[in-house]
Formats: structure tokens, C-alpha cells, sequence
């Protein structure tokens, strides 16, 4: 490998001097985005590496961090690698109770928090440090040279809590050789450089991308943080970013707030700009196919890029050289779109477990409906008994800490046990076809695999959400989460309520089911469809910080309704 860094210290020391003299990171203010060069961050993680040893920490001992991304975060992260310390992450949305528990339960010895919000969190008899009022004078108080303290690779680095489906969180422990052996392999995929520009605004306490910002930051590139999940089409345009990393359901947003976009365009627009994508995909698919592209194609796709498809990747910076997906399948549709605009975007898959990279398309040999080829030291194989992925490797977690017996039934042989299922062809591309725990099972015995069924069914632009149910009952059904902005367009003068009952909409979303149940096999058939007046959020608890539905949580909630479509 090409990365020699054995901890995370070391990717902080390597990232400094491959950016020294440079701005490496960019975060929002009132007035407009601000920078740090790399001897700033180098200074203030050197002086909050002595303050934590200041208040008597010693290696080994957990902070906890409680804040969406910006400097601070990472700064305190890389001073607690330079002491010894262990970080324990938390999402700004976890709530009061769920903060306790992960607070308690990893014994963390000091909390450092975005804002009073997060502060009112911790609660009494845990000392904090609030990034927006005290934090200048906790880096005040590290008065002397860094901790000369270099970590064992195989220690442990850090503990990320799951948010789970279901059940308690649970703390995963990565190990420095965790998490630099995946920074390693993804960089021997993915070439960064100092002049690259990355927009971090998937929470950082998630292990995708806290994984990339490692990565960005090592090759002396820039990270810049966006203001919050809200304004990432505004800071977009502010930072103009060449790399952007997410998760499938950003993508698919965009996808659909481009695709009704065109939609409500005067005729002649909109079949200029169905023209164009149509050009963009005849294009990709010599492209992906690794044949030469003809000359036509060239000359069509020169006028398409000219008159439209530059006006819509203007509208992300213009400057995006790489879009990355991951944490869960990408739609093929909404691939197939984005690199029919001219983006290069490459699927990867992992888990938190996993640290988290497992699989990664290679830039010009992607292929499409996968999420690639195991990196490298990686073993990928599917149990033979039920097509669950099998994992094994440097990257795989120490084990959950203070659970021994969940540890062993997740990896009880040496491969780590993902829950997901999938297929792997000849030439090593994996494809996910569902997750085996949300596999439903009617009362029949017939299983069904919801994701992709789920995937089809949301390609409706009348449908923002939708969740299938079935297990244990005698067939399958749908709730669905109507796109209101699309329907308030097209009904107006009726209410989320009335809409939710309007025949004219039933008509066209039974109509859309009955073309997707022509593709299934009978026993995956949805029966029953009820409408919903809101949506899963993190907040109702529906939602975890990462997008997943908590179907167990849903159920519960949405009782009534579920009731009725069976009774």
C-alpha cells in the first residue's frame, strides 16, 4: 500500500505536511466561510492534546463528542488520537435519553458540545466543553508541547453506537488498524489531491463520513463543513466542492427535485432537457461499457451539455469531479441519472462495523447495480445457508463493547456476519439485494424482499416514502408518504388530509401498483395501500440518524392504519 501511517495520530501528522502552508479546512460564519490553514489546526489540536492531558486523562479514557461537523470536532478528534484517548461520537439529534445511555454506558469522562442545546444533554455531574462559549479557553489551558504518546495500531481508537433498526445501541469499537487500514485501501481507489475541495455534511459521527474526512484531510485536500443538512444547496454554491460523498437518499432527492423540475417546464423546455439526459445516457453507456464513443454520440452530447446538462451540474458548484454513494444500494435509475449528466458517481457498501468501507466501484470500471469489488486485504463471500455477506478482514471491529455474546454471534468464526444479503458475480462485483432482518414473511411461509420492491414503487413522483409490511400476515401491503409539494400542484385547494383520500389520487398510485405487481411473483403482490399524513422522521423516532426506518417503531406508531388495511 501507498499509505504508511500506522494510527490516527499518524494520518493527522501526514495530512499536515501534505498541505502545510495551505488552507485545509473552511466551516460557515455569518460573514461568509472562514478558513484554517494547516498550521492553525495544527496549533489548536497541539493545544487541545495538552489540555485534555491538563485535566488528568490518561490513555485509554473516552470523551465524548456532541456536535454536527466543523473544525472543532475534528480537532478535539485528532488532539484525543495524539493523547491516547478513546472518542466516542454522538449525532446532534440523539436525544436527552439516548445520550445518557451511550454517555453511561461508555463511561466517558468529559463531553464536548456543539451549543446549550447539546450542553442540556449531558446533564448534571459530567463536565463539558461548549464549542460555542468555552472552547477558546479549554485551548487556552494546553500550555505546554503535544503528549509525546504514540498508540498501539491494534488499540482501541474510538467507540461508535450504532443507531439501530431496533433494540439499545450498541458501541462499536474500532481499532487504529480498523480504521487506517480502510483510509489505506479507499485511497488506493480514489485519488485525492491537495486541490481538491470536499463538502462534509453527512454527520460526522457517522462512520462514512468521518472515514472520508480522514482520507480528504491525509492528502492535504480541503474540507470544508457545510452550515447543516438543510442548506447543502447553498453552501454547494458557496464552497464549490469537487468531491461529495453521500448516502442513496440524497441522491435520490435531487433526482426527483431535478426530474418534477423538468416536469413543470413549458413543453418545448421540457423536451429539450428529456433530450439532453436521453443524449447524457446514450453517452454513458458506450462509456460503461468501455467502447469507444462515436462520433454522433459526441457531437449530440456536445449541443445537450451546451444548452442543458452544464446549467444542472452548475447547480452543484460546477466543479464536482467525483460523487461517491454509500450506506446502503443506490436505485439504478438514480445512478443512471447522475452519470447521465456528465457525474462520475461510484457505489461503495459498509458498515460501522466494518470501519466502514467494505466494497467500492473503481473510477472508470464501475458497474452498475453493484457496489463494487472488495478493497483490498478484504474477503467477501455469501453463507451458503441464506445468502447472507460474510466479511473478513483488517477493518472488522474489535467486537461491541461490554457485549461478549453479541460479539461472538456477529462474529463467531472469524467473519463478521452483516445482516445483508447478497450475490457476488464472477468477477468479484457485489450486488445487495436485501437486508436479511427486513426480510418479511407471510403467514404462507413465502418470504419477500421489501428493498427493492420498496426502490420501485418510490420511482412514482406522487410517492416520497414508503414502507412494505407483510410479516406474518396472510399477504403484503404498503404505507405509503405521499409527495405533497407534487400533489398540493397538481390538487390544489385540498389539505394533507383530503389528500390522503382523494380519489383521483388513489386511482393513479393503484394504477402505478398494479404495474409493479405485474413484475412480481404472487405471493410479493401488494394487496392494500393506505396513505399517510406525515412522514418517518428521526424526531417521531421512525427514522434513525442515518435515514434507516425503524420498521419495529413504525408499526408501533402507525397501528391504526396498519389495522385497517387488514381488518
Amino acid at each position: 500500500m501507498s499509505f504508511p501511517p500506522r494510527t490516527l495520530a499518524d494520518v493527522f501528522r501526514t495530512g499536515l505536511e501534505a498541505g502545510r502552508g495551505r488552507v485545509r479546512m473552511q466551516y460557515p460564519t455569518p460573514k461568509g466561510y472562514q478558513s484554517l490553514s494547516a498550521e492553525e489546526i495544527e496549533s489548536r489540536v497541539h493545544r487541545a492534546a495538552s489540555a485534555l492531558v491538563a485535566k488528568g486523562l490518561k490513555p485509554g479514557d473516552r470523551i465524548a463528542l456532541i456536535s454536527y461537523n466543523r473544525p472543532e470536532w475534528a480537532i478535539v478528534d485528532y488532539a484525543a488520537h495524539l493523547a491516547g484517548l478513546v472518542t466516542v461520537p454522538l449525532y446532534s439529534t440523539s436525544t436527552a435519553e439516548q445520550a445518557e445511555f451511550i454517555l453511561a454506558d461508555s463511561g466517558s469522562k468529559l463531553a464536548f458540545v456543539e451549543n446549550d442545546e447539546q450542553a442540556a444533554k449531558v446533564g448534571p455531574g459530567r463536565e463539558t466543553v461548549n464549542f460555542a462559549t468555552t472552547f477558546e479557553s479549554f485551548l487556552a489551558s494546553g500550555n505546554q508541547p503535544p503528549p509525546a504518546f504514540e498508540a498501539d495500531p491494534a488499540s482501541l481508537a474510538t467507540i461508535i453506537y450504532t443507531s439501530g433498526t431496533t433494540g439499545v445501541p450498541k458501541g462499536v469499537m474500532l481499532s487504529h488498524r480498523n480504521l487506517v487500514s480502510d483510509i489505506a485501501a479507499v485511497l488506493d481507489i480514489v485519488t485525492f489531491t491537495p486541490e481538491d475541495v470536499s463538502l462534509s455534511f453527512l454527520p460526522v459521527s457517522h462512520a462514512f463520513q468521518r472515514l472520508v474526512d480522514y482520507a480528504i484531510f491525509s492528502r492535504g485536500a480541503v474540507i470544508a463543513y457545510a452550515e447543516s443538512v438543510d442548506t447543502v444547496a447553498r453552501n454547494l454554491l458557496e464552497v464549490r466542492p469537487s468531491i461529495l460523498c453521500a448516502v442513496p437518499r440524497f441522491y435520490e432527492k435531487v433526482h426527483d427535485r431535478v426530474t418534477k423540475s423538468i416536469d413543470e417546464m413549458s413543453p418545448r423546455r421540457r423536451g429539450l432537457a428529456r433530450w439532453a439526459l436521453g443524449v447524457g445516457a446514450e453517452e454513458m453507456g458506450f462509456r460503461m461499457a468501455s467502447r469507444p464513443v462515436p462520433l454522433g454520440v459526441k457531437v449530440r452530447l456536445a449541443i445537450a451539455n451546451f444548452l442543458v446538462l452544464r446549467k444542472i451540474r452548475a447547480k452543484t458548484g460546477g466543479r464536482i469531479r467525483l460523487l461517491v454513494s454509500g450506506g446502503a444500494p443506490l436505485a439504478r435509475e438514480t445512478n443512471s441519472f447522475f452519470n447521465a449528466l456528465g457525474f462520475t458517481l461510484i457505489e461503495g457498501y459498509g458498515l460501522t462495523e466494518t470501519a466502514p468501507v467494505i466494497t467500492l466501484n473503481r473510477p472508470g470500471a464501475a458497474r452498475m447495480g453493484t457496489v463494487g469489488q472488495a478493497i483490498e486485504g478484504v474477503d467477501v463471500k455469501i453463507a451458503p445457508e441464506d445468502g447472507e455477506i460474510l466479511v473478513r478482514g483488517p477493518i472488522v471491529m474489535m467486537g461491541y463493547y461490554n457485549r461478549e455474546a453479541e460479539t461472538k454471534e456477529a462474529i463467531p468464526d472469524g467473519w463478521f456476519r452483516t445482516g445483508d444479503i447478497g450475490e457476488i458475480d464472477g468477477e468479484g462485483y457485489l450486488k445487495i439485494t436485501d437486508r436479511k432482518k427486513d426480510l418479511l414473511k407471510t403467514s404462507g411461509g413465502k418470504y419477500i424482499a421489501p428493498a427493492p420492491i420498496e426502490g420501485r414503487i418510490r420511482q412514482h413522483p406522487y410517492v416520497a416514502n414508503v414502507l412494505m409490511l407483510g410479516d406474518r400476515r396472510k399477504y403484503a401491503s404498503v404505507l405509503i408518504v405521499p409527495d405533497f409539494a407534487v400533489l398540493e400542484r397538481d390538487f390544489p385547494g385540498l389539505d394533507r388530509k383530503a389528500l390522503t383520500t382523494h380519489a383521483p389520487v388513489l386511482a393513479k398510485l393503484q394504477e402505478h401498483l398494479d404495474a409493479v405487481n405485474a413484475t412480481l411473483a404472487s405471493w410479493e403482490t401488494v394487496k392494500r395501500f393506505a396513505l399517510l399524513e406525515d412522514d418517518f422522521t428521526i424526531q417521531s423516532g421512525e427514522l434513525t440518524p442515518t435515514m434507516k426506518v425503524r420498521r419495529k417503531i413504525v408499526e408501533e406508531k402507525r397501528r391504526a392504519v396498519i389495522d385497517k388495511m387488514y381488518g
